[in-house]
């Protein structure tokens, strides 16, 4: 049983909102409900969640989509790199998370119990 967990994190990189799915899902399947009742000024993923789908609902929502155009992309679309290091927020965010061996080890064999304890991590994060 393997999941994916799909994280949205302010500028800051505390934690906003979560989508769990199953392992083998693709992440820009989840990607539209999380931006779903947020607004930003930019929108910064990695090379996964590049369609133009997605792009135009970046748009729509008024952000700037910062995503680096995926290999097979026959038209490279230019993204601002300045912006895009920003990133690693994210990634150390989810490495806050894991700091909490319930969560690294996944001891919840429901997936309900472990975004349960997903969100109380969060919060745990949010307080510091």
């Amino acid at each position: 049983m393997t999941t994916k967990i799909h994280m949205l994190a302010d500028s800051l990189g505390r934690p906003l909102r979560f989508i769990l799915t199953a392992g083998q899902v693709g992440d820009i399947t989840a990607a539209p409900e999380l931006l779903e009742g947020f607004c930003a000024e930019a929108v910064l993923a990695d090379k996964a969640y590049d369609s133009n789908a997605f792009r135009e609902i970046v748009a729509r929502s008024g952000a700037e989509a910062v995503i680096p155009s995926n290999r097979t992309r026959k038209i490279i679309i230019p993204h601002d790199q300045a912006i895009y290091r920003q990133r690693n927020r994210i990634e150390r965010c989810f490495n806050k998370l894991k700091h909490f061996r319930r969560f690294a080890t996944r001891y919840d064999r429901r997936a309900l119990h472990f975004l349960a304890f997903i969100h109380l991590a969060a919060a745990m994060i949010w307080m510091r």
